[in-house]
């Protein structure tokens, strides 16, 4: 098992020191899902959900999400993103999000593109819990991560 880098040599939880390291042009990716009533699932492909347009309010929720990360998450650092990009789309079970979040920077953009992920399907849920009370969030992943 490696060592755990963001503890002290007493276990107490740190933020780690990256100042020693090079900046490099990084990539994360991310993904997950919502399951949904079929009923939801036709509200939101016509968009008629009455709250609005789904797909663009969690769109917007997730980018707004990974650029606050260092914020909601102690120990992550602020980098310098460049892109975040967030897609939306329905299946036959409700909506999956995918996430890519790129920066150069000393660290990796893990945790903005989970984070992205995370808030746009929770803007889904917002946006469809008057219509749906079965929604079921799930299977939140990193799909990879690439530095350069």
């Amino acid at each position: 098992m490696k060592k755990l880098t963001h503890t002290d040599s007493s276990g107490k939880a740190v933020m780690v020191d990256t100042g020693n390291k090079k900046k490099q042009d990084r990539k994360a990716r991310a993904a997950g899902h919502i399951n949904l009533a079929p009923s939801t699932i036709k509200l939101i492909a016509g968009n008629n959900i009455g709250k609005g347009d789904v797909f663009a309010v969690a769109r917007i929720a997730g980018i707004n999400a990974a650029k606050k990360t260092w914020e909601l998450i102690p120990l992550c650092h602020n980098i310098s993103l460049t892109s975040v990009s967030v897609d939306l789309a329905t299946d036959e079970m409700g909506v999956s999000v995918t996430s890519e979040v790129r920066c150069i920077d000393r660290t990796g953009a893990e945790m903005e593109a989970l984070t992205a992920v995370s808030a746009a399907l929770l803007a889904v849920y917002d946006m469809c819990k008057a219509v749906d009370d079965s929604m079921v969030i799930d299977d939140i992943h990193l799909i990879e991560k690439v530095k350069r």
